[in-house]
């Protein structure tokens, strides 16, 4: 388990070596970093010199290394559209969108796995047939849309809640929570769900899947002959062999939800790291497109280290494989 341990940072690293190298190209031949950093009244003499300094004229390696080195410790420069530190802008922002994918996540995982075990085991009742075509409404409309009619519903047309921004927000040193305040509560129920809707829906459906499948087993059949609890075959027999493909799917979504912030923190006027990053976009921004694209990378493959992790917890049998 060690071994496999190892050999799952490992390919981290590399993944992330990788990732450094598309932002150090973004960062450094998408344009001309002097230009964005000087007016055009610069001489040609000071912009020289400016490229000297900064250790644009040093061989690639070198440059590599260094802004490899800068981004272990968070720093990636000054915003070209803000003049401010990249990390401090990351830092200001992310706080709101790590809370809004939290709570999505949290609702996603908990309703999804529980709505799909109670239809893969009630599978005839009239629950059931309500909530499966419901389901695909989840999965069929995109995220935007969605968020807009929400929006529509809730806050346009029985004015019950806000339709952007966090709202009332409170500090804890240096993070800012929407967690202790009612408005900043009621500003996360819109995005929150919007973002949770199409992963809920999509564990459900594997979950349901899952279950139809494995309460079909011998070994199933044999627990209620030994005349087990219900509640002990589906949870603690049926459920766990389900969830290394649930923990699976899990993962991914996770990382989908910190994709998908992009289009709910756009429509829901969120101020996370996804609006600026579309901010940045339009801007041309290239130190924080850069940022971005690396903090994103290293969520993902933290996601899935923990995945990889939580599988051989879950099943056993996997940890003698390679």
């Amino acid at each position: 388990m060690f071994l496999k341990l190892i050999n799952r940072l490992f390919q981290a690293l590399m993944t992330m070596i990788f990732v450094g190298l598309v932002s150090f190209l973004l960062f450094n031949f998408v344009g001309d970093p002097i230009s964005n950093m000087v007016g055009q009244e610069t001489s040609v003499e000071d912009r020289d010199a400016l490229r000297e300094k900064l250790g644009l004229n040093d061989p690639f390696l070198a440059q590599f290394a260094r802004f490899g080195s800068n981004a272990v410790s968070g720093n990636f420069g000054i915003s070209y559209a803000l003049q401010r530190p990249v990390s401090t802008l990351i830092a200001e922002r992310m706080p709101a969108t790590l809370e809004l994918v939290a709570t999505s996540a949290v609702v996603a995982i908990v309703l999804g796995v529980l709505l799909g075990v109670y239809t893969g085991i009630n599978r005839h009742s009239w629950i059931s047939k309500t909530i499966m075509p419901l389901s695909l409404i989840g999965v069929s409309l995109p995220t935007f849309v969605i968020g807009i009619l929400l929006i529509y519903i809730f806050s346009v047309t029985l004015g019950w809640l806000p339709s952007f921004g966090r709202g009332e927000v409170t500090q804890i040193g240096g993070w800012s929570t929407n967690f202790l305040t009612i408005g900043g509560l009621k500003a996360l129920i819109l995005p929150s769900t919007t973002l949770a809707l199409f992963q809920m829906a999509l564990i459900m459906r594997l979950v349901r899947s899952e279950m139809l499948e494995v309460l079909r087993t011998d070994y199933i059949k044999f627990a209620r002959a030994r005349g087990l609890a219900p509640r002990v075959v589906h949870f603690g027999h049926a459920l766990r062999n389900t969830l290394v493909p649930v923990i699976t799917i899990i993962g991914l979504n996770i990382g989908s939800l910190i994709a998908f912030s992009i289009i709910t923190e756009t429509v829901f006027q969120w101020p996370g790291m996804g609006l600026l990053f579309i901010q940045s976009v339009t801007f041309g921004d290239i130190p924080v497109m850069a940022a971005y694209l690396v903090l994103i990378a290293a969520m993902f493959v933290f996601i899935n280290v923990v995945v990889d992790i939580l599988y051989l917890i879950a099943d056993p049998r996997l940890r003698g494989r390679g």
